[in-house]
């Protein structure tokens, strides 16, 4: 698959499954938000040069989804619940 088609085929905040990853950044959907965590080098060459290109093109299409949505002023923290080790 190409870097465009990957980007393509990531709908911002349409699924709790989707991971893509640019460098050592992990980048998960969910449903009511974006993850982001690790790191990537956007090294002054063609291979950073690509990087950056994916990452500007993601950003991108998660900016228009929000820009799409009748927002809340901030979201409620998500419910953690506590279950029963099931290996115990």
């Amino acid at each position: 698959m190409t870097d465009r088609k990957e980007a393509q085929g990531f709908v911002p905040y349409a699924n709790e499954a989707d991971v893509l990853e640019i460098g050592r950044l992990t980048i998960e959907n969910r449903l009511d938000r974006i993850t982001i965590s690790g790191d990537v080098d956007l090294t002054a060459d063609k291979q950073g040069l690509e990087a950056a290109r994916r990452l500007h093109a993601l950003l991108g299409q998660i900016v228009a989804g929000l820009e799409d949505r009748d927002l809340p002023d901030q979201l409620p923290p998500p419910k953690i619940e506590k279950v029963d080790n099931p290996f115990a």
